[in-house]
């Protein structure tokens, strides 16, 4: 498979932690950042500090910061023959944050900002990962060379391995949007691009391959109804994937504001509900020691058809006591796209750079384009530049950098408009 993520991946093949079709596989990262505008170091999020500007980045911040290129974690996945051409498949996974040892859990890092002003929260942000033994895959299927695989439980969704896949950072937490933000790879909610209780199919042939997922809902974690459906194909170095999806009740976890914490529960949330619709289109291209990469996604956010009452236990467990189920007088339009450019400099050595860009309209009931209002128009840039060294087939150092900068809309209520965040940092994978 052709990707843009960084070149060196221990494959699944290597057999060098497997016993009797069952492998060991992980990640250590961990390293140290500094943000021109950014919030204190948290002790849960698996992102750890604000690699990007927020509404919450306020002073100059240098710490200890886990995962820059990529996700801390550990997990199992096996392979058992049932007979010539069907295999018994599972993989599970558990991501933590390397500097304190808690399994990751971004809706811990938004109750510890509970009813706090701006400048006095921590690094907080939203994700699938809340807290759960197995955060990232829990899954099990079947498996054949002839017919493809199809998987149950908590599947990675189409968008997640098709961002993996072209991100020219690789989903990188401190060098990409769409790694760190999770907007792209949810289809607009960054909860929603891992799915529980889902069922998800995989078929490739000579260069083409598709993929469904389907989500029941109707779980207290995530009650509406999730497809997408990723057609795609690759040939001579070119590869490019188009995936169309929807969700019903998508939920967007926040802090609760003073007024709400004053006579909420102290580790509630307040949820934001919506309809999202996505349809994305992306690509690549890789000759001799260049690759380049490109990608965009339209979303479309609109107030649920089914509303969400407060008081329901959301994913991993966290209790919603606010829901704001009219977030979207007019459907909220976010188009994100990107670009980037690796260069292979030796087998161990290459440099990335890369470009996003988010631009949303104006979806108040009255238009605007500054940012006296969260509703108007606005758009979110980002520019990464990160090298990546090789020093053995596991174990890698890097360094890079990434400045952020929000403006109309999308910097309504921050206490700054832009980030600039350096970060070296090393990585064990195995």
């Amino acid at each position: 498979m052709l990707t843009c993520a960084p070149i060196a991946t221990i494959s699944a093949a290597d057999s060098a932690l497997t016993w009797n079709g069952i492998t060991l596989y992980g990640a250590f990262d961990i390293g140290v950042s500094y943000q021109s505008h950014g919030a204190p170091l948290s002790q849960d999020w698996m992102v750890g500090v604000q690699y990007l500007i927020d509404k919450k980045g306020d002073k100059s911040v240098t710490s200890v910061a886990p995962n820059g290129l990529s996700q801390s974690k550990i997990g199992l996945r096996g392979k058992e023959a049932l007979t010539d051409d069907l295999s018994f498949v599972f993989d599970v996974e558990a991501g933590f944050d390397p500097q304190s040892g808690n399994l990751a859990d971004a809706l811990a890092s938004l109750t510890h900002n509970n009813g706090k002003p701006l400048a006095n929260q921590t690094s907080a942000g939203d994700s699938s990962r809340a807290g759960q033994l197995f955060n990232g895959v829990a899954v099990a299927g079947l498996s054949s060379p002839m017919w493809g695989t199809a998987t149950l439980g908590r599947n990675n969704t189409l968008l997640l391995d098709n961002i993996l896949k072209y991100d020219p950072m690789g989903g990188s937490y401190a060098f990409s949007v769409i790694g760190l933000s999770g907007v792209v790879a949810g289809m607009g909610d960054t909860e929603d691009a891992r799915l529980d209780g889902s069922l998800k199919y995989l078929y490739s042939a000579e260069g083409f391959h598709a993929g469904v997922l389907y989500q029941p809902g109707k779980t207290d974690s995530s009650p509406g109804k999730a497809w997408q459906g990723n057609v795609g194909f690759e040939y001579e170095g070119f590869s490019v994937d188009g995936i169309y999806g929807h969700k019903d009740d998508a939920i967007a976890a926040a802090s609760l504001s003073a007024a709400q914490a004053a006579t909420a529960p102290h580790d509630s949330l307040v949820g934001t509900i919506s309809d999202n619709t996505s349809y994305t289109l992306a690509g690549s291209y890789k000759a001799g020691p260049w690759k380049v990469c490109l990608g965009y996604e339209h979303i479309k956010y609109e107030n649920p058809s089914n509303p969400l009452e407060a008081g329901f236990s959301g994913l991993g467990g966290y209790l919603v006591s606010f829901t704001n189920n009219a977030a979207f007088p007019k459907p909220k339009v976010l188009q994100a796209s990107w670009g980037g450019l690796k260069y292979l400099i030796t087998p161990d050595f290459d440099i990335t750079a890369a470009i996003y860009h988010y631009d949303q309209n104006s979806y108040g009931l009255k238009h605007c384009s500054d940012t006296s209002a969260a509703t108007c128009s606005g758009n979110y840039n980002a520019y990464s530049a990160m090298a990546d060294y090789r020093l053995s087939k596991r174990f890698d150092v890097y360094g890079g950098v990434m400045y952020s900068k929000v403006a109309g809309g999308q910097a309504s209520g921050y206490l700054h408009d832009s980030n600039v965040s350096p970060m070296v940092g090393m990585r064990l994978r195995f």
